[in-house]
């Protein structure tokens, strides 16, 4: 392990010289900063641009060393497939369709272009070999933590606190998540625009002007475009404005109305009118995100998580969050609801979150205590489930920003308590030492969870043993490896935690399915159609029921059960393939090319455009169908298993 040398300066309250235009402190402060540097004969770097130079090497080489087993991970059936493996605009690289699709589409409910187009480039460099999308996600992730120390350093003067806010972020067990998967690409790539936007807007208050404003949106634009988890960015610039760019007039720090460097200090009204161009944005980013989730389905309803849950899991899930900074331990890819809650939890939750919002509020001699708490309280609205997205209750992933403001208040209220109580640098050098090294290991443990599909959701079963969820993503990856007795157990112990579960059930008609039991496969499957309470729930009973009446030979039967699931979800491509089959089979094959094109028109997959092709073929377009078989070849990850699966379809079993 990697750790940076000479942490015994943590405790040296230092700032350069070349820094000092951005600070504004009362004179105690300036009296602290005056205390030189301390210099040592084993200094191997003198100047200060030589010091920063090796911290960020040291905290580059840490993140890639504690990262390393990301390159023996594979693809995880949990949105990589979406994302990669089975998006063909994303594995046709970077082209003008590609560039089109990812600035007009709504895939994966968001719009998060910017993402599509580094996925593309990565299928572009890399083809679908994991490698090489893994360690990219590392790269950007040691970019930022790189990016996050010099940012610091910049704007508060101190370089090893900023050097150890910046190892906690980088080797934090709970980033695993955003690192380790591939799909979370947005996550690591939002954050990298997100940190220098941020350095963009010091640089910006150093010397105010349109130009340097400019970068600041840009930047702030492109965080957007990569994840929409930044909208909370112009409200942590006026945070930052408090402390430590000081910018907040004399009301608000009890200190005298100064210029330091070029930047004066301001009322809050005129900091809030300077970022509205920002606020701006970030409403148009999130309109933009709702319609993108509203209409994939993805926001639940106040039916499925009523308010006063949502408020409850809100307050739990805040405390949750800081004790998952505190104490790294039993982190899953997936925390289901278990409400409603005890009111004696809800009630502590409330009264601890009250308790250090007024302790911090009281503690006005150390404004990084408001800035570090506000930071993490703010930075998790969007995701904190006031607005439900997905079944979650809380996700590491949602920590990635947050925890920055967290990790500050700790290293800067400990570095002044240090000081404070006159204790040894040599005792706090080996508690941060150790306390990186801790991390760094769990850290390196946590990256192997991340290996597999069976890996993850085993481990997350181990976590949470009564995970819904989990149970039905370990159950659904063992069916698709013929593991169907397995799946079916796991299917049933979903069924167990949550009876009459939708997702069970169909899957437990497909298990049914597979070992031939088609009249139990039906029961299961009408079951779901009739009594979902979500409508494109009950369209895939429907579409289920239609694949099994036509195994039975009952095609009537069959199309009826495609065309209501095309009525209750019109997007439904499957249902469309259905239909085409159905009319092959009648010989009406230009109503079957029809129905072929409008389902790989929905949702392009290789069996979708190879039954296009044989069906164009039967029709005797056969330079249409010899088109579509060269692409075919040329984009499909596994040509021969999709004609395997086409003729499957083709032969009704």
């Amino acid at each position: 392990m990697v750790v940076p040398w000479d942490l015994s300066c943590l405790v040296q309250n230092q700032i350069e010289s070349n820094n000092i235009e951005l600070m504004s402190y009362s004179a105690a402060a300036a009296k602290r900063l005056e205390v030189p540097e301390v210099s040592t004969s084993s200094q191997l770097f003198q100047s200060p641009r030589e010091r920063t130079l090796l911290s960020s090497l040291l905290l580059t080489v840490v993140v890639l060393v504690v990262y390393y087993p990301v390159i023996h991970n594979r693809f995880i059936d949990y949105d990589d497939r979406g994302y990669i493996t089975d998006n063909p605009h994303v594995r046709a690289g970077l082209t003008r369709a590609t560039v089109k699709w990812a600035f007009t589409a709504y895939d994966q409910a968001n719009w998060h272009p910017l993402t599509w187009l580094s996925h593309a480039l990565d299928c572009q460099v890399f083809g679908v070999n994991p490698v090489g999308h893994h360690y990219v996600n590392v790269l950007l992730h040691a970019a930022s933590v790189v990016v996050l120390f010099l940012l610091l350093q910049s704007a508060t003067g101190f370089r090893w606190r900023s050097l150890m806010v910046a190892a906690l972020f980088g080797l934090h067990p709970v980033n695993v998540e955003s690192v380790a998967w591939a799909a979370e690409r947005k996550n690591v790539l939002s954050m990298l625009f997100f940190l220098l936007a941020l350095y963009a807007y010091v640089w910006y208050v150093r010397r105010p002007g349109l130009r340097r404003y400019m970068a600041v949106a840009f930047l702030f634009t492109l965080s957007l475009l990569s994840k929409p988890q930044a909208v909370t960015f112009p409200f942590l610039l006026l945070l930052w404005d408090y402390w430590p760019l000081r910018r907040f007039g004399a009301s608000v720090l009890d200190g005298p109305v100064e210029q330091v460097g070029n930047s004066s200090k301001f009322g809050v009204g005129r900091l809030v009118l300077e970022k509205v161009p920002l606020l701006l944005l970030s409403a148009a980013s999130a309109l933009v995100t709702m319609k993108a989730q509203t209409g994939a389905g993805a926001v639940q309803t106040l039916s499925q998580h009523a308010l006063l849950l949502r408020l409850e899991n809100a307050l739990i899930s805040y405390v949750r969050y800081m004790g998952k900074a505190l104490w790294p331990s039993k982190l899953a890819v997936l925390y289901v609801h278990v409400g409603p809650y005890p009111g004696w939890q809800v009630g502590a939750a409330t009264v601890l979150l009250l308790l250090v919002t007024a302790w911090i509020l009281h503690a006005r001699q150390q404004p990084y205590l408001a800035v570090g708490w506000f930071w993490f309280l703010g930075s998790l609205v969007p995701m904190i489930g006031l607005v439900q997205v997905g079944s979650q209750a809380m996700a590491d992933r949602y920590a990635y920003v947050p925890f920055i403001g967290l990790f500050l208040m700790l290293v800067w209220m400990v570095a002044d308590r240090a000081e404070a109580y006159r204790i040894p640098a040599a005792y706090l050098s080996f508690s941060a030492v150790a306390c990186l090294l801790l991390l760094g290991t769990l850290t390196y443990r946590q990256v192997g969870y991340w290996h597999d599909t069976e890996s993850l959701w085993v481990h997350a079963l181990a976590v949470e043993e009564n995970s819904y969820g989990a149970q039905i993503n370990l159950a659904t990856f063992l069916f698709s490896q013929d593991r169907v007795e397995e799946a079916g157990a796991h299917y049933r112990a979903a069924l167990a935690i949550v009876p009459n579960g939708p997702t069970a059930i169909l899957g437990l008609g497909d298990y049914e399915d597979r070992r031939g039991n088609l009249s139990a496969a039906i029961g299961q499957f009408e079951l779901v159609a009739r009594r979902a309470a979500d409508a494109d729930t009950r369209a895939t009973g429907y579409n289920r029921l239609g694949f099994v009446y036509r195994k039975m030979g009952e095609p009537m039967k069959a199309k009826q059960c495609f065309e209501m699931a095309l009525q209750l979800a019109p997007d439904r491509a499957r249902a469309m393939t259905g239909l085409g089959l159905i009319a092959q089979q009648s010989g009406d094959l230009p109503e079957a090319v029809r129905q072929y094109s409008h389902a790989v028109a929905t949702e392009p997959t290789d069996i979708g455009y190879l039954l296009l092709a044989q069906a164009l073929q039967r029709e005797g377009h056969l330079d249409d169908a010899n088109t579509i078989y060269e692409q075919m070849a040329h984009f499909s990850l596994d040509l021969a298993e999709a004609q395997k699966a086409a003729q499957l379809l083709l032969s009704g079993k």
